[in-house]
């Protein structure tokens, strides 16, 4: 088997460490740098459990990480600050992959979009790949076996933890403003609402709140159906479109976010039918840092470096050790 380098650009967040954790336990992987400005000079081991290696945290600008070779880099950076590593990488590093976990090239069509599970097929040797959202995640997941059938916009209502808000200080990650309470915000517009209306061709409703939990979506869809449909037949129709996919697992009851954190995969549920059978609410949970982000990235570099898509993914639908 042929190693393939791999760095990482933004490494100081939640997502970084889940994706260099992931990353030390694949045999076909090896970890050639992790860039973060704030951690510079430090080990990588003495923040990353997991991570045993010497290397040590560099601060590298857009030419210096074209200038490394690698096989792939995975850009872990905030909204809008990906561009100028593509553009050094187009210009020095063309056949480097590129993996880039923001929202900045969710929308170019000339990314592949990378949400294996539904984009597999169109994924044919791009070397730039859009990580999905990990709330567009949850709900793309759990609405597209029915897409075909729905008379209106589905309404989702969204639950994260609040790493999903990143490390940099903000109302959404202060552990005391989120004590007993639930926090919304951007209840129209967000930009995981446009990117699921683009991706499944229809319009959806996105209302996300934040909750004091560290980690796990809940993502509660609410779907309308053109005509009346059996509890059992929508059940079997979810199980027969995810029967091939190891990390969305289909439960009867409603998933709890606190049994899906630290877990590889998705799992949806709940499949509340109303009277008439045309409205049915389904539950969608998944770990955002995992399969909301880290877990999927992995998905796509193996996808483009030629392993099999579940290389190096420990225990598919199984717990996981992880961080805090």
């Amino acid at each position: 088997m042929k190693v393939r380098t791999i760095g990482i650009v933004g490494a100081r967040g939640h997502t970084g460490a889940e994706l260099i954790r992931l990353l030390a336990a694949h045999d076909g992987l090896e970890l050639a740098f992790v860039s973060s400005r704030e951690l510079q000079g430090q080990r990588v081991a003495d923040h990353v459990g997991g991570y045993s290696g010497d290397l040590r945290y560099e601060s590298l600008d857009a030419d210096a990480v074209a200038a490394r070779s690698v096989d792939a880099v995975v850009l872990a950076l905030p909204n809008g600050k990906a561009a100028p590593f593509v553009q050094a990488l187009d210009a020095r590093a063309p056949e480097t992959i590129i993996i880039d976990l923001s929202a900045d090239h969710r929308f170019d069509e000339s990314w592949y979009y990378g949400l294996p599970e539904l984009t597999r097929a169109r994924y044919a040797g791009q070397r730039r790949i859009s990580n999905p959202g990990c709330y567009a995640t949850a709900m793309q997941l759990a609405i597209s076996p029915l897409a075909d059938v729905l008379a209106g916009p589905p309404q989702c209502f969204g639950v994260s933890g609040y790493s999903g808000a990143g490390t940099t200080p903000s109302d959404k990650n202060d552990v005391q403003k989120l004590r007993d309470n639930l926090m919304p915000y951007s209840l129209v517009g967000h930009v995981h609402e446009r990117e699921v209306s683009r991706q499944l061709g229809i319009p959806v409703e996105f209302m996300p709140h934040v909750a004091p939990h560290f980690r796990g979506i809940t993502m509660t869809v609410n779907l309308w159906l053109r005509q009346p449909m059996q509890r059992e037949e929508i059940i079997a129709r979810y199980r027969q479109y995810y029967a091939d996919e190891a990390l969305v697992g289909i439960v009867d009851d409603a998933p709890w976010v606190s049994r899906i954190a630290g877990r590889q995969h998705a799992e949806i549920g709940g499949f509340a039918m109303a009277p008439g059978g045309k409205r049915v609410v389904v539950v969608a949970t998944l770990d955002n840092l995992l399969k909301g982000a880290a877990t999927q990235a992995l998905q796509n570099l193996n996808l483009a470096l030629g392993f099999d898509e579940l290389h190096g993914i420990p225990n598919p639908k199984a717990p996981a050790e992880t961080a805090a």
